[in-house]
C-alpha cells in the first residue's frame, strides 16, 4: 500500500511540473462518482447471481448502488419506464417481451448477460415417461396419468407452474387455454424454490412429478434431465402457433422438441434518459457477457447451501479478471 501511495506521489508531482493536474485522470478512474445507480434484481434467486456482479462492477466505477430492489417482472417495467427504477439485468426476451407496452420508448435492451440457451418447458420424471409413453402435454388428459401425478387427491395431475407476475406464468396459462388442460392438470402458482423442493422429496420418495423450469436453473442439477426427467413437448394444435423447435436436445421425448417456449437472452434492460446521462453503464451493459454455465454453477451451489452471493460474485470477478478489465477500460473511456 505504501508503494502505491508513492508511485501516485510520485506522479503527481511530475504532472504538477509541466502545469498539469493529476486530479481529471484519477477522476476518471471512477466516472460514476456522486451519481446513484437505482437498480432492481428478479424475484427468482436464479438471477441474482449476476444482479451481484453487475453491481460491483458498478460500484469499482465509482457509482453507488442502490439496493438491488428486488421485484416481480410487471412492477419493474412499470418502475423502469417511469424512472423509479433505472435498470435491472435479468431480464428474459422474448419472453418478457408481453411487458414491452409498459416501457417501449421509454427503456430499452442494453446488450445481454448471456445469449440464447435460455430453455424453459415442462420435465417429468423419466420413469414415468417410460411406463405411461408421455409426449406432451395432452398425455395428461389420460385418466391413468393424470392419477399417477395427482399428489393433493384433487383428480388433476399437479404441476409446479410459475408464480403470479412472472413472465412464464402468462406463458402457462395461455398453453393452458390453448390445449383446454384446465381440467386435467392443476398449476401450483406458490413460491416456485418451496414448490420445486416439495416436487424434489415427491421424487426422492418414488413418486412422479411434472414441472416447469428454466435454464440455468439449480432445478437440473438436482434432477438431471435425460437420467432423472425429460423434457416433454406442447402438442401440435390446428390455429395455434408454436415457437420453433429446439434441435439436437438429446434430454427431451422428441427431436426436434417443440417446448412451448423460445430459448430466450438474459438481458439487461434500463431506463432510456439514464443511460443516455451515464455513457460508462451504457459501454458496461453492452460488452459484459457471464456464460450459462457459470450461473448454473453458481445456482447449483446456492441451492446446496452456499448462499453467500457477494462473495460468489467477487471469485467469479477475479477468475475473470482479463475480461473485467477490458469492459471496465472501455466503460471510462466512454465517460471522456
Amino acid at each position: 500500500m505504501a508503494y502505491r501511495i508513492r508511485t501516485l506521489t510520485a506522479a503527481a508531482a511530475l504532472l504538477a511540473a509541466a502545469g498539469m493536474s493529476a486530479a481529471p485522470a484519477i477522476a476518471q478512474d471512477k466516472p460514476g462518482e456522486g451519481t446513484t445507480i437505482k437498480m432492481s434484481q428478479a424475484s427468482w434467486d436464479t438471477g441474482w447471481f449476476h444482479a451481484e456482479i453487475y453491481k460491483q462492477l458498478f460500484e469499482t466505477l465509482g457509482y453507488e448502488v442502490s439496493g438491488p430492489t428486488t421485484l416481480d417482472a410487471p412492477a419493474f417495467y412499470q418502475s423502469v419506464a417511469q424512472g423509479d427504477m433505472d435498470l435491472w439485468v435479468n431480464g428474459w426476451f422474448p419472453l418478457h417481451e408481453t411487458f414491452a407496452p409498459a416501457f417501449e420508448g421509454s427503456a430499452s435492451i442494453v446488450g445481454a448477460v448471456a445469449k440464447g440457451g435460455a430453455l424453459q418447458g415442462y420435465l417429468i420424471d423419466k420413469a414415468a415417461a417410460d411406463k405411461f409413453d408421455i409426449k406432451t402435454l395432452d398425455d395428461f388428459k389420460r385418466p391413468e396419468v393424470k392419477e399417477a401425478f395427482d399428489r393433493n387427491g384433487d383428480g388433476k395431475a399437479d404441476l409446479v407452474a410459475c408464480p403470479p407476475g412472472w413472465g412464464c406464468e402468462v406463458t402457462i396459462s395461455k398453453h393452458f387455454e390453448d390445449y383446454d388442460l384446465g381440467d386435467d392438470i392443476n398449476p401450483i402458482k406458490a413460491g416456485y424454490s418451496a414448490s420445486m423442493a416439495d416436487a424434489i422429496a415427491s421424487y426422492e420418495a418414488g413418486e412422479h412429478i411434472l414441472f416447469y423450469t428454466w435454464t440455468p436453473n439449480w432445478t437440473v442439477n438436482e434432477l438431471q434431465p435425460g437420467k432423472d426427467v425429460v423434457w416433454i413437448e406442447v402438442p401440435e394444435r390446428e390455429g395455434v402457433e408454436a415457437p420453433a423447435a429446439a434441435e439436437g436436445l438429446d434430454t427431451c421425448v422428441a427431436d426436434p422438441c417443440s417446448m412451448g417456449f423460445v430459448a430466450n437472452d438474459i438481458v439487461p434492460v434500463a431506463n432510456n434518459a439514464f443511460i443516455e446521462a451515464n455513457p460508462a453503464v451504457k459501454v458496461l451493459l453492452e460488452e459484459v457477457k457471464i456464460p450459462l454455465e457459470d450461473i448454473f454453477a453458481q445456482n447449483a451451489a446456492m441451492n446446496a447451501g452456499d448462499d453467500d452471493i457477494k462473495a460468489q460474485a467477487t471469485a467469479w470477478i477475479a477468475d475473470n479478471q482479463e475480461a473485467v478489465d477490458g469492459w471496465l477500460e472501455d466503460a471510462r473511456a466512454a465517460a471522456k
